[in-house]
């Protein structure tokens, strides 16, 4: 969903429509077990992932099981049946599943980053904003800008202004390609009115979009209103303003809209 590098489809749980991207379902070794248990724990996790990814939920619930006879303390597994957990819709089984992940290994940044896509999802924001604060914390995480970006967007909600900017920041830094932090960095510069750091930042947001054939959210649309309205670019303005009358007319952005044109 976002430009990082390729992942699969069981990779993403996309947080609510855009922040539930992050669930990745990539493992890695670490078992404390013997070579050949530690390789067909791994094997069963796999094929696990394989059977998720193909919607057959009983077939990646018994692969996982089989891991877990081998070895019930392998943090992996539990990742696993959390997510199939999600999938069926048991939300407090998922729950546990992600908890008991975590405490055998508090390292296990996967976990963390998927058990935060599903607080979010259920708008326990302080929770997320709490796993994701770890996970930013591992330089060899290889979703870390992603998880940044997810950090920030928690950060938000619980209206932590300066922890969301920071996190946007870093996001950006670590892959530009990342346009929703860069759109939500353009509002937070407009709003401190550092309005030429916005303009850039949002140009960075419609160049991605544009190439990746995005199409754009209600708030971004008022997002390009305001900014571009302040630059006084009167064709983007219009051009936004279409699309967010065509599209997304009932929205509230729209109705922000309307005050804004009746205050002009």
């Amino acid at each position: 969903m976002l430009i990082l590098k390729y992942i699969p489809r069981s990779a993403v749980l996309f947080f609510v429509a855009v922040f539930l991207s992050s669930c990745v379902t990539t493992t890695t070794g670490g078992f404390l077990t013997d070579a050949s248990d530690e390789r067909a724990v791994e094997d069963y996790i796999q094929l696990a992932l394989a059977y998720f990814d193909a919607d057959d939920m009983g077939g990646a619930r018994r692969h996982a099981n089989n891991a877990l006879n081998i070895d019930d303390k392998a943090s992996q597994i539990y990742v696993v049946l959390a997510l199939i957990s999600q999938r069926e819709g048991d939300l407090d089984l998922a729950d546990d599943n992600y908890r008991r992940a975590i405490s055998l290994d508090r390292g296990n940044s996967m976990a963390r980053n998927n058990y935060a896509a599903m607080l979010y999802g259920q708008e326990r924001y302080l929770d997320a904003f709490e796993q994701l604060q770890a996970v930013t914390q591992d330089t060899s995480y290889d979703g870390r800008p992603i998880a940044f970006e997810n950090f920030g967007r928690s950060a938000l909600r619980l209206e932590r202004l300066s922890d969301a900017q920071n996190a946007f920041e870093r996001a950006v830094q670590l892959d530009s390609n990342l346009y929703i932090s860069a759109l939500e960095l353009a509002l937070i510069y407009f709003d401190q009115q550092q309005f030429d750091q916005a303009k850039a930042l949002y140009q960075s947001y419609l160049t991605t979009v544009n190439f990746y054939q995005v199409p754009h959210t209600p708030r971004a649309l008022l997002a390009g209103i305001r900014i571009e309205g302040h630059f006084q670019n009167q064709k983007l303005v219009d051009d936004f303003a279409l699309i967010l009358r065509t599209l997304y007319q009932s929205s509230p952005e729209y109705q922000a809209y309307q005050r804004l044109s009746d205050a002009f």
